[in-house]
């Protein structure tokens, strides 16, 4: 197992562990003008939990990217937000929103170039 598997799943079993009804791992929960996709993450556990794994998933792919395909990986973040936020309140089309966007993910770790 390569170092960043053990990090990614040591990340994703921790994580949604620390997790509260306060906070989601990208945006606070707290905040008054919250649009109806990320109520609908506050209020379901299972969705703050995607949200969380999604988040960190990004955030250790962003640091093993050079730069240019960081700046990829970052228009394809803004991309998915806004599909994710044309869900409004759908649970069920969010949870996809995020299945879909982790599957992207998956693909993006594969195909970063490693040192033979």
């Amino acid at each position: 197992m390569t170092r960043f598997s053990t990090a990614l799943a040591l990340a994703l079993l921790l994580v949604p562990g620390a997790t509260t009804g306060a906070a989601a791992a990208s945006f606070d929960c707290e905040t008054p003008e919250l649009k109806a996709d990320e109520k609908a993450i506050c209020e379901t556990r299972a969705l703050n939990d995607a949200d969380v794994r999604m988040v960190t998933t990004f955030e250790l792919l962003s640091g093993l990217l050079a730069m240019g395909a960081r700046g990829s990986l970052q228009d394809e973040q803004s991309a998915w937000l806004q599909k994710r936020q044309a869900c409004g309140a759908d649970t069920a089309c969010i949870a996809a929103a995020y299945e879909e966007r982790m599957k992207q993910l998956g693909e993006t770790y594969k195909n970063i170039n490693r040192p033979l």
